[in-house]
């Protein structure tokens, strides 16, 4: 009887942990990221203006490990980065205005003036950590969901 006891325990505290996150949870602060291989959550600041986008990540030189910055636009446009006064490398994710990858650059090298192609229509962009879009498994095709989005035709609408 115990052992059946603690085994249901283990399996009800798995299954709370393991719970995707509800769509009641979309928050500005945060982005979360789904594909074949899983779940994620990274908390966000969002660079939505010329002058927040100017800025970006520079001069910092540390960014936790669940953070990132999204950096949104009007419309879909054309857009590359480069890692100007950047001092952390960095994984940079173009985003469609669906919230669907459509490119993810890895280990951007600091201070690297080299521009990083996006694409074309590229609608948002996601900085994280470099060498973290790999050991999540976050590549082409990874839907986003933010409340940026939720406009009709969001892969993942809050």
């Amino acid at each position: 009887m115990r052992r059946h006891l603690l085994a249901w325990s283990s399996a009800a505290i798995m299954a709370v942990f393991a719970a995707p996150v509800s769509a009641g949870d979309c928050r500005p602060d945060k982005v979360d990221l789904r594909g074949s291989w899983g779940q994620t959550v990274f908390s966000v600041e969002i660079a939505d203006d010329e002058q927040e986008r100017a800025q970006g990540l520079m001069f910092r030189e540390s960014m936790p490990s669940r953070a990132g910055m999204l950096f949104v636009y009007d419309q879909p446009q054309p857009a590359a980065f480069w890692m100007k006064n950047t001092l952390i490398p960095l994984d940079i994710i173009f985003l469609d205005e669906r919230g669907l990858v459509t490119s993810v650059h890895e280990n951007a090298k600091p201070g690297d003036l080299t521009p990083i192609p996006g694409g074309d229509q590229v609608f948002a962009v996601l900085e994280i950590n470099g060498g973290l879009s790999r050991r999540y498994g976050i590549s082409a095709g990874t839907q986003m969901r933010h409340k940026v989005f939720s406009a009709q035709g969001a892969v993942w609408p809050c």
